[in-house]
């Protein structure tokens, strides 16, 4: 079995390594390719040198663009890549263009295609994100979806149960790997905060950025949470947050502290230490879930429901009121929920699964919230493997 594994940004970096490092274990044979999406050393390249991966086979440089342009780049370059690199799967993390665009080439080029991550719903159609992970799951040969409700979600849209395999997330296994190293980094202490004394910020989803009231709303809601703790927020911006701020016009509370991008453990150190964090991003709900520390979502929906479930996170949106209710109610939360998105060994159980020849007749009865439905349900189905 030989894998190509795509990645295009930082996310899709991170949630991949555990891939790599079980098929470097296991023997089997993989190219990395990389679209270019974020194409910059501080944006994805640093990931590379810092979780110790090999670097891409090959790199597309495809950069930013509109989501067309990127799209027709994308599977321009990766049709030739993947006839060069010849995988017998290719592998795709999330819910990216470069995860569309890989999964539509590997589809019209007969080459099996394996979702990492698959089963995600926001039910949010608005969401560019939220079409692209419905549209590749539904392309993909191998879907592998990190939870029950995951799994629920593609049952319901008549995805073969025989398909898919339950493994965890990546991402768990990728904090649990890192978090002592990203403690020792002392990076609260070198921003001249002490931990437990600080709320950590990131906003960068299009819905929220690319429209000047909820982007204006979320940083008020910021600011007014820092007063009423007295508490500094850290608010780590992507550079097209931080162009959009000036193009808008918007003005940062001094208790707001703009940061550059930063490099993975970097990032951890930080999120080690932070009272509460405050974020739009999916992957940041599951490693503050794993880490114990409680987030407020800057959104009206998520696809992570689970976190929510076990009251890691709350969903607040772009209103400043309900920005600064949330962040009271989560820096007194309790910390003692268990994590629903995995064990740290599933990237392990990704590679083990992709086996063409695997079948299991393990039956498992799930019982979990459907994204947007308040009735819990019952549903037995077949999968690749028992729940994490």
């Amino acid at each position: 079995m030989k894998l190509a594994i795509m990645v295009g940004t930082r996310p899709e970096i991170v949630k991949m390594a555990p891939i790599m490092r079980a098929a470097d274990e296991l023997g089997v044979e993989y190219a990395v390719i990389h679209t270019g999406q974020h194409y910059s050393f501080e944006m994805d390249g640093i990931f590379f040198d810092e979780l110790r991966l090999r670097p891409p086979d090959i790199n597309l440089g495809v950069g930013s663009g509109s989501h067309p342009f990127q799209l027709a780049a994308m599977i321009g370059g990766l049709e030739a890549a993947l006839l060069e690199v010849d995988p017998d799967i290719v592998l795709v993390e999330g819910d990216t263009n470069s995860v569309l665009a890989a999964a539509i080439t590997a589809n019209k080029l007969g080459i099996r295609v394996g979702h990492v991550e698959a089963g995600l719903r926001s039910g949010d159609r608005g969401m560019p994100e939220e079409i692209n992970r419905i549209l590749v799951d539904h392309l993909a040969d191998i879907l592998l979806a990190p939870t029950d409700g995951a799994l629920t979600n593609l049952l319901q849209e008549a995805i073969p149960p025989g398909r898919v395999a339950v493994t965890g997330n990546t991402v768990v296994d990728e904090v649990l790997r890192h978090r002592d190293e990203a403690a020792r980094k002392g990076v609260p202490e070198q921003l001249g905060v002490r931990e437990g004394r600080y709320m950590l910020a990131t906003a960068h989803r299009a819905e929220n950025v690319g429209n000047a009231v909820r982007l204006g709303g979320i940083l008020d809601g910021l600011a007014r949470s820092a007063s009423a703790h007295r508490l500094p927020v850290l608010l780590a911006l992507h550079p097209r947050t931080a162009g959009q701020i000036e193009t808008m016009g918007l003005r940062l509370d001094p208790a707001l502290r703009p940061m550059p991008p930063l490099g993975y453990l970097e990032f951890l150190s930080l999120h080690l230490g932070a009272a509460l964090v405050l974020t739009d991003s999916g992957g940041l709900q599951e490693e503050a879930c794993t880490l114990g520390v409680p987030s407020v979502v800057l959104r009206d929906t998520t696809e992570r429901p689970e976190a929510v479930a076990v009251g890691a996170s709350v969903l607040a949106g772009a209103d400043p009121d309900a920005i600064e209710a949330a962040a009271t109610a989560m820096l007194s939360t309790a910390r003692g929920w268990g994590n629903p998105f995995g064990d740290g060994h599933s990237g392990r159980r990704i590679v083990e699964r992709l086996d063409p020849g695997f079948q299991s007749t393990t039956r498992v009865p799930v019982a979990v919230p459907v994204v947007g439905d308040p009735v819990a349900i019952a549903v037995e189905a077949e999968s690749l493997s028992p729940p994490v």
